[in-house]
C-alpha cells in the first residue's frame, strides 16, 4: 500500500476545491476583523453570526471605533447573539488594543492571550489568519476531526484529553499555508466531520481516520457527563405607564445579562409581610412589595401572565411576567443611572436579553 500523504496536504488540497472562502470576514483580513469574527463565532453558527459581523462591522469598521463608543452601543448590535460577556470583554480588549497597543493586535499567542476574552485556540486564529503567522488552534470543530481522526477517547473538558488534542493539533499543523490549513480543518468539521451523519466518503482524511475505520465516529470526541439541569424562578416586574412607557433596570456589569437592560426582577417567593399605615402586618406578593419600595402607584392590579422558559448553557430559568400598569409621576424612582422609562420603540434599539426582547414586542400599551 502507497503511504499517503501528510495529514495538512490532504487537508491542504481539500480547501483549494471546497473550503468555504467568501465568508465575510475573509475579505480585507485584519487581525481586527479576525478577532471579532471568531469571537462571535465561539459557541454560535457562522449562518447567524453573519448578519451579526456585518452590521458590526458597518457600525465599528476599526477597533479604534469600538473603543470610543459606549458599551450599551456595542451590546444593542449584540442582542440575540447570547453569551454577553463576549461582546463585555470584546469591548475592553479594543479599549486595550487602542490605548497600550497603539490600534494594533499583538503578534504573538501569548500577547493575545493577555486580552480580556481571547484564550489560546482564539489567539491562534488570530495569528495565522490576522498576522500571517504559525500556531495551532482548537475550537470545537477541530476538536472533532482531531479526535476521530487519532481516536482521542474522552471528554475534551478533561484536562488529558485536551492536552492529547492540543498535541495532535500542533503536530499537524504546517508552518507553510498555516493560514489557509487553519481555515480548513476548520471548515472541515463544519462541513464534512460534523456531530452527526459525518459525511466520510467526502473527506480527505477518510483512508486512515481512527474513528472511520472502526465505525466509532459517534463516540468522538467524548460526551460531557450529563448532570440534571436546576431550574430557577423568577418574576419581570412590566411596568406600563400611563403615557406607555416601560421602566427598565440596567444589570450590574458581570453575571448573567451583565450589562444589558432588562425588567426589574423579583425572586418569586412567598408572599412577604409589611406594616401597614395603621400598624397592621399584612401579605403581600413579592412583586406589590417591589412597587411599594419604589413608591409606584399601581392603576390596575397586577396581571400574573403565562411563564416564559429561557434556556442557558447550565440551568433553565422560568419566568414569569407581571404586567404593572402605574400612575404617571416625573418624580418616581430616583437612581436614573440604574433605572430608565422608555417608549417601547426606544427600549427595542437598546442592549436586550432575547426574552425582554420578545416580552417587550409583544406588549400592548
Amino acid at each position: 500500500m502507497n503511504e499517503l500523504p501528510p495529514f495538512s496536504e490532504r487537508l491542504l488540497t481539500w480547501f483549494d476545491q471546497h473550503g468555504r472562502k467568501s465568508l465575510p470576514w475573509q475579505h480585507n483580513r485584519t487581525p481586527y476583523r479576525v478577532w471579532v469574527s471568531e469571537i462571535m463565532l465561539q459557541q454560535t453558527q457562522v449562518a447567524t453570526v453573519i448578519p451579526y459581523y456585518t452590521r458590526f462591522m458597518a457600525r465599528f469598521p476599526e477597533v479604534e471605533d469600538l473603543a470610543k463608543a459606549p458599551i450599551d452601543d456595542v451590546l444593542s448590535l449584540w442582542t440575540g447573539l447570547g453569551y454577553y460577556a463576549r461582546a463585555r470583554n470584546l469591548h475592553k480588549t479594543a479599549c486595550l488594543v487602542a490605548s497600550d497597543y497603539d490600534g494594533k493586535f499583538p503578534d504573538s499567542v501569548e500577547g493575545l492571550e493577555s486580552l480580556p476574552g481571547i484564550g489560546r485556540s482564539t489567539a491562534g486564529a488570530i495569528l495565522t489568519l490576522g498576522h500571517g503567522g504559525w500556531a495551532p488552534i482548537l475550537d470545537g470543530n477541530v476538536k472533532r476531526v482531531l479526535a476521530r481522526y487519532y481516536a482521542i477517547a474522552g471528554w475534551p473538558g478533561r484536562a488529558d484529553v485536551l492536552t492529547a488534542l492540543w498535541s495532535a493539533s500542533e503536530q499537524v499543523t504546517p508552518h507553510q499555508r498555516t493560514a489557509d490549513y487553519t481555515q480548513g480543518i476548520m471548515d472541515l468539521g463544519a462541513t464534512l466531520c460534523t456531530k452527526s451523519k459525518p459525511e466520510c466518503l467526502f473527506c480527505p482524511l477518510t483512508d486512515d481516520c481512527q474513528a472511520r475505520l472502526a465505525g466509532t465516529q459517534a463516540a468522538f470526541p467524548g460526551k460531557k457527563p450529563k448532570k440534571a439541569t436546576p431550574t430557577r424562578n423568577t418574576q419581570f416586574v412590566i411596568c406600563v405607564d400611563e403615557q406607555g412607557d416601560v421602566l427598565l433596570e440596567k444589570r450590574p456589569p458581570s453575571g448573567i445579562w451583565g450589562g444589558l437592560w432588562s425588567f426589574p426582577e423579583v425572586q418569586n417567593t412567598e408572599a412577604s409581610a409589611i406594616q401597614t399605615s395603621q400598624s397592621q402586618i399584612e401579605a403581600v406578593s413579592p412583586v406589590m412589595s417591589w412597587l411599594s419600595e419604589y413608591r409606584l402607584v399601581t392603576t390596575k392590579p397586577p396581571e400574573h401572565q403565562a411563564v416564559h422558559t429561557h434556556t442557558f448553557s447550565h440551568f433553565r430559568l422560568d419566568i414569569t411576567p407581571v404586567l404593572c400598569r402605574v400612575e404617571t409621576d416625573v418624580s418616581r424612582i430616583a437612581d436614573r443611572d440604574r433605572y430608565g422609562w422608555f417608549t417601547i420603540a426606544r427600549a427595542l434599539t437598546l442592549g436586550l436579553p432575547a426574552p425582554v426582547v420578545k416580552m417587550l414586542q409583544s406588549l400592548t400599551v
